[in-house]
């Protein structure tokens, strides 16, 4: 009699882990080195993030993510992007990079579109943006989705993240509340429309 042996693998069909955790690891990994590069060789990148409302400006859409204004600022992003988008993955799994891409321009350009708009100018920068949009896109597929597992995976995000909920009201210099905002709202809309 043989014996069968059986695996219990995410990816399904012989191939080992998800490739959604990998590209995950690799948007990290990016932000990472793109820190490394710029505070060693003090190339000021920040300079690439979104300038609202310009032209030129529209460049940070895709390069804001990477771009953070110190290692505090990307530690930050990086544990808020690693528990959220785990999630996200699990939510949509094959989907993921294709609702990334979506939320990460809708926090791009909503970002470009709404901020400054008073006297003070800046350039965002930072992940915070999809951040807020991974938080409104899981607490959309809770409060739509109709399954009990979502409702509290919906709970538990919101008690564990919840407090990111003042960063989306304008309360001081250097914090990209407009990127926080769309993001939210972004990420709230994409994810009733995949319950």
């Amino acid at each position: 009699m043989s014996v069968r042996k059986l695996e219990a693998r995410t990816g399904g069909q012989g191939r080992k882990g998800h490739p959604a955790l990998g590209l995950l690891a690799g948007l990290i990994v990016i932000a990472w080195i793109v820190e490394l590069i710029n505070s060693s060789f003090n190339l000021h990148l920040e300079q690439y993030g979104v300038e609202p409302r310009t032209f030129v400006g529209l460049r940070g859409v895709i390069f804001m993510p990477w771009l953070h204004s110190d290692w505090g600022h990307l530690l930050d992003n990086t544990v808020a992007l690693l528990g959220l988008g785990v999630i996200v993955i699990l939510a949509d799994g094959r989907r993921f990079a294709v609702t990334t891409l979506i939320l990460a321009l809708i926090s791009g350009l909503g970002t470009w579109a709404i901020a400054d708009l008073g006297p003070a100018k800046g350039v965002h920068i930072g992940a915070s943006g999809l951040v807020y949009a991974y938080f409104g896109y899981i607490l959309a597929r809770a409060i739509w989705g109709r399954r009990l597992v979502w409702a509290v995976v919906g709970i538990v995000v919101a008690v564990v993240y919840g407090g990111m909920i003042g960063g989306i009201f304008p309360k001081g210099d250097y914090i990209s509340w407009e990127a926080h905002l769309v993001g939210l709202l972004g990420g709230v809309w994409l994810g009733q429309r995949h319950a």
